[in-house]
């Protein structure tokens, strides 16, 4: 029962994603030929939600729940975040879906996104196996 908070929000932001449209094919289709502003005006709002947040996080000198300090490491760059993000992008571009919204268009009925979330799952695991041989 400790997790039901959780699950609140996962559900929330299911919805959220549902009725935003985020979910469909069709407006990530959109996105990335460029023919539509919605995806665009979306990550606009999260990336401006989630800046303002995190300054607040780091002005307001928030702590955890357990009251320790809140701690955002910085992000060194790796030349490898180049050839993942590509890899990622058309992944996405070709199955119209990245991984959160996977389970939420399995869970509104879209069954053939199973497949992708099978790939998604073995495209971790050789990323594991092969790992320490990437540069």
């Amino acid at each position: 029962m400790k997790n039901t908070g959780y699950l609140l929000v996962g559900v929330v932001f299911g919805l959220a994603l549902t009725k935003g449209e985020a979910i469909s094919w069709y407006r990530i289709q959109e996105m990335f030929r460029f023919e539509s502003f919605h995806m665009y005006g979306i990550f606009m709002t999260a990336v401006s939600v989630g800046s303002v947040s995190i300054l607040l996080l780091k002005k307001l000198n928030i702590k955890t729940r357990m009251g320790e300090p809140i701690e955002i490491s910085p992000k060194h760059f790796h030349p490898g975040i180049i050839i993942g993000s590509l890899i990622f992008g058309f992944g996405w571009a070709l199955t119209g879906a990245c991984p959160g919204p996977l389970y939420i268009q399995i869970g509104s009925g879209y069954g053939v996104v199973i497949i992708t979330l099978l790939s998604a799952i073995g495209g971790v695991w050789v990323f594991g196996k092969i790992q320490h041989r990437l540069p």
